[in-house]
């Protein structure tokens, strides 16, 4: 059974003012077993390890090659591009 996959641009965070960190593209694994409760400690745990990779490329095609290159299935999500809204400094004192 081949992995599934998704790649993608991350956008910017809440938390942050610039764009750091969403030029890069990112290949997250989607996961393949669900998540449970250990009875004892109450603790969510899972067997799948791949849920923890993060792989990051340069460009969407280097993704889409090394998805290809290891026969997984992914899905490519476009980023959406910025609208800048252009506005003089006067607005921020008119009425």
């Amino acid at each position: 059974m081949a992995a599934k996959a998704r790649i993608y641009r991350p956008a910017r965070t809440a938390m942050q003012q610039g764009r750091a960190k969403t030029k890069l593209w990112v290949l997250d694994f989607e996961p393949s077993e669900q998540r449970r409760a250990d009875p004892l400690m109450g603790w969510i745990s899972s067997g799948d390890t791949r849920r923890q990779l993060s792989l990051r490329f340069d460009t969407k095609e280097a993704a889409i090659a090394y998805a290809d290159d290891k026969g997984l299935t992914y899905t490519v999500q476009e980023p959406r591009e910025r609208t800048p809204k252009t506005k003089s400094y006067s607005d921020n004192f008119r009425w």
